[in-house]
């Protein structure tokens, strides 16, 4: 069985593929617009999958309306919040702001269900939080003039998007820890939430809402990347969340799906050939070493 950290860490790197197909295709379509038809992709290849994998199982009424409210907080107001803060700051500052989600996470877990960190944990965790912090405030040069570095708007209002994202991530993870813990399948679950949240958002563009149609013609290539950080963001990543969320503690599945920032880096390195700056690297060594600490204990 894979450890509820890998899978954590691996729903981060699907993350932070997911926004370098994300980026570009957001700001020409429009937050809500995109977000509308990244649902729409995620929710075809996840009702496939569970209709091919034969793993659909009945669901209680009372845990399938935990699943859609999750995914509504979680997907249409903590995702399209994300994207409107990454049109507005770029992936590399929105992505600190979201990490924020891991000290949401950790608190909210403390409070609701009694889950605390004490010794190499909280130790750990401090590292892996700081690492990221620090990867992503100081990871740029001052050379990095391109279009993902730039502010659209006032700065104000693109942190207050980024932690609004944050903290509904961390509330729809804590919605779904006890379902999970039970032993819902995570496949369904990833389904009934998406489901749900596609449900509101197709409910919303038929309403003439002025923000929820596209900013642009839709081309081909806006098609294939939000495809792809369907498939990979959302599809893969949060069902293995899910799965991450039914063996292991809500604040340290936080934590370490918190990462993607630093994961994203050495993306941006290969997308834009500029190596990070040497405050990237101080943040990535720590959080590796707070990683190896958290799991070591």
């Amino acid at each position: 069985m894979v450890r509820p950290e890998l899978l954590a860490l691996g729903a981060a790197l699907c993350w932070a593929v997911g926004s370098l197909f994300s980026a570009r295709a957001a700001s020409r379509m429009g937050t809500i617009g995109f977000n509308r038809w990244r649902l729409v992709f995620a929710c075809s290849v996840l009702w496939l999958a569970v209709g091919i994998s034969g793993r659909w199982s009945p669901l209680a009424w009372s845990d399938a309306a935990l699943l859609s409210l999750s995914g509504l907080v979680g997907i249409c107001i903590g995702d399209t919040a994300l994207f409107a803060c990454m049109n507005r700051l770029g992936p590399r500052r929105s992505g600190v702001l979201f990490a924020c989600h891991a000290l949401f996470s950790a608190l909210l877990a403390w409070w609701f269900l009694g889950e605390t960190l004490w010794g190499a944990a909280l130790a750990g965790s401090i590292l892996l939080i700081g690492g990221v912090m620090v990867a992503v405030l100081w990871g740029r040069r001052d050379t990095e003039t391109h279009v993902w570095e730039v502010t659209r708007g006032r700065l104000l209002v693109g942190v207050g998007l980024g932690l609004t994202a944050a903290l509904c991530q961390a509330l729809a993870t804590l919605m779904v820890k006890p379902l999970m813990a039970a032993g819902v399948d995570a496949l369904a679950g990833s389904a009934v939430r998406l489901g749900a949240a596609l449900a509101l958002h197709l409910a919303v563009r038929t309403s003439r809402y002025a923000p929820a149609q596209l900013n642009a013609p839709l081309q081909l290539t806006d098609l294939r990347n939000t495809f792809f950080s369907a498939a990979i963001a959302m599809g893969l990543g949060m069902t293995l969340i899910l799965l991450a969320l039914q063996d292991g503690p809500a604040n340290l599945v936080g934590l370490f799906s918190s990462v993607s920032p630093v994961l994203l880096l050495p993306m941006l390195w290969v997308a834009y050939r500029a190596r990070p700056a040497t405050g990237a690297w101080w943040g990535a060594g720590m959080a590796v070493a707070g990683t190896g600490l958290i799991i070591w204990r």
